[in-house]
C-alpha cells in the first residue's frame, strides 16, 4: 500500500475514533442530564453533539478518498455503508432537534440552573405562586406538562441514539469483514 493511501487510512481511522464514539457518548449523556433536568449540561451536551456530528463528516470524506484510491467505489458493500452513514447524520439531525425540545421544555418548567441561597427547594422565589395565581393554567400543570414533554424527549432520544450506535456497528463490521 503507497503511502498516500496509507495516510489517507490512518485520517480515516482517526476521524472514526475521535469523532463517532465521542457523538455516541454524547447522545447517551444527554439522557441523565434530561432525567436530572441539569439545563447547564445538557446545553454543553447539545453544542458537542453538534460539533461532534460535524466533525463525523471526515470520516466520509477521508473514507471516499481512499475507497477512490483503491478502486472500491463500485463495491455494493461500500455504497451500503455510505447510505447507512447518511441515514445516521439524519438520525443525528433529529437527535440534536429532540435536544433542543428537551432543553425548551425544562426551560419552560421554571427550574434554574442552581437554585439560589436564598430559595426554597423548588428553585423558584418566594413570590413565583401569587405570580402563578393570575394565570389561566396553574404553574405545577404546566410544569408537569413540561417535564412530560422532556421525558419524551429522553425517550425519542434514547432510542434513535440507540439506533445510530447500531448503523456505526454495521458500518464497522461491513469495513473490516471487506478489509
Amino acid at each position: 500500500m503507497p503511502f498516500t493511501e496509507r495516510l489517507v487510512l490512518w485520517f480515516h481511522i482517526a476521524f472514526v475514533i475521535f469523532t463517532i464514539g465521542p457523538v455516541t457518548i454524547t447522545i447517551m449523556s444527554s439522557l441523565r442530564a434530561i432525567r436530572t433536568r441539569n439545563l447547564v449540561v445538557l446545553r454543553y451536551l447539545l453544542l458537542m453533539t453538534r460539533i461532534f456530528s460535524a466533525a463525523s463528516l471526515g470520516v466520509l470524506i477521508f473514507g471516499l478518498v481512499l475507497a477512490q484510491q483503491q478502486k472500491d467505489l463500485g463495491e455494493a458493500w461500500l455504497a451500503v455503508a455510505i447510505t447507512l452513514y447518511v441515514v445516521a447524520v439524519v438520525l443525528l439531525v433529529l437527535i440534536m432537534r429532540d435536544q433542543r425540545r428537551a432543553i425548551a421544555a425544562l426551560e419552560s418548567t421554571g427550574e434554574r440552573e442552581a437554585p439560589a441561597p436564598d430559595q426554597p427547594e423548588g428553585g423558584r422565589p418566594a413570590g413565583a405562586d401569587a405570580d402563578a395565581a393570575g394565570s389561566p393554567r396553574p404553574a405545577a400543570a404546566t410544569a408537569a406538562a413540561q417535564a412530560h414533554i422532556a421525558t419524551v424527549e429522553r425517550g425519542r432520544i434514547a432510542s434513535i441514539g440507540g439506533v445510530v450506535s447500531l448503523i456505526w456497528l454495521a458500518i464497522l463490521v461491513l469495513m473490516v469483514w471487506n478489509a
